[in-house]
């Protein structure tokens, strides 16, 4: 019974080395690739000041303008998506063929981050 009791402790006591280890490498891992989200943010950031802050605004509103203020756009991921492919009412320019699906889902991220509540 001695030895069962023993090796039982041993084995949990592997198991939670094993367990920290593992938080430690995914902990590593986080911090040296980022937030895969925050990572996304970035670039549709990034992507907005290049291609649409001059219309839109830099902070994602253009006062006195037909634009709308991008920080109230619904939580619509397609209606982005269509919209930014498409353009609008012959007034904002179809991206499709400028921006990849992932510039435009990383603009997506930003602006909802970005979101009035």
């Amino acid at each position: 019974m001695k030895d069962t009791a023993h090796k039982t402790v041993a084995i949990l006591a592997t198991v939670a080395v094993l367990t920290v280890a593992l938080a430690a490498t995914v902990r590593a891992a986080d911090d040296s690739n980022g937030n895969p989200v925050q990572a996304q943010i970035d670039h549709g950031k990034s992507t907005y000041a290049e291609r649409c802050s001059h219309c839109h605004g830099p902070n994602l509103m253009n006062s006195g303008t037909i634009t709308p203020d991008l920080r109230a756009f619904p939580d619509d991921k397609t209606r982005f998506v269509t919209t930014v492919k498409n353009g609008k009412n012959n007034r904002m320019p179809p991206w499709g063929d400028v921006l990849s699906d992932d510039d435009i889902g990383n603009l997506w991220a930003f602006i909802s981050s970005r979101r009035k509540p």
